[in-house]
């Protein structure tokens, strides 16, 4: 299998679990707001760190469930669910997301935003169950397996998928906030449209080989 597909497989899986504006991004801008770019992309460059070694053990631990059928097809199920419910919560109840920095974002550490990154990084535990179950979908698809060169690939895109977006809020925050209302109020119709062919794709799976 080529490296190339489980490469843009954790890209784009990446790209959809940090698009939406949450403390790492957030934090990664008002860091550039405050202290310059440079400090900020240090502050990226800790939380990358931990994000490599998080999704770096999530695979693993895919490879040991995908072992065990009766947790895959849990997980699947599980998953369907949970994007079900994600599609809904963003198409139907998910208020538009507010790029306003204001005195309630406070950043208290000045001495090192590299470790502030690293530390920020490692109390989000999401990404761990997030590419658990993206890491057994993809390879209930034949599109990723678990040798060590795919696991490399998948966990590299995920990286550069992340930081991809980590830069984008460093790099063009003020900018979103002025010029970019048609992409951020339409955020979440984005989210829950490609989350809810996620649910599609996943329901066929389920009924394909389960029922």
């Amino acid at each position: 299998m080529s490296v190339f597909i489980p490469f843009i497989s954790g890209f784009i899986a990446s790209f959809i679990g940090v698009l939406p504006p949450g403390l790492i991004n957030l934090t990664a801008a008002k860091v550039s707001l405050t202290d310059g770019r440079k400090r900020a992309m240090m502050f990226v460059l800790g939380a990358l760190i931990v994000i490599f070694y998080q999704t770096y053990i999530s695979v693993i631990f895919a490879q040991y469930i995908n072992g065990h059928q009766d947790i895959v097809v849990l997980l699947h199920k599980i998953g369907l669910v949970i994007f079900i419910g994600i599609s809904i919560y963003y198409l139907f109840f998910a208020k538009n997301p507010n790029l306003q920095t204001d005195d309630d974002f406070h950043l208290k550490s000045k001495r090192s935003r590299f470790f502030m990154g690293m530390l920020i990084s490692a109390i989000n535990f999401f990404p761990i169950p997030y590419y658990v179950l993206v890491s057994i979908t993809l390879a209930a698809y034949n599109i990723f397996t678990f040798d060590s060169l795919s696991i490399y690939s998948l966990v590299s895109g995920v990286v550069i998928g992340s930081f991809s977006i980590f830069y984008l809020y460093v790099a063009f925050f003020n900018k979103m906030k002025s010029k970019a209302d048609y992409f951020v109020n339409n955020m979440n119709k984005i989210i829950g449209t490609i989350t809810g062919l996620i649910a599609v794709v996943t329901l066929f799976n389920v009924i394909k080989n389960y029922f």
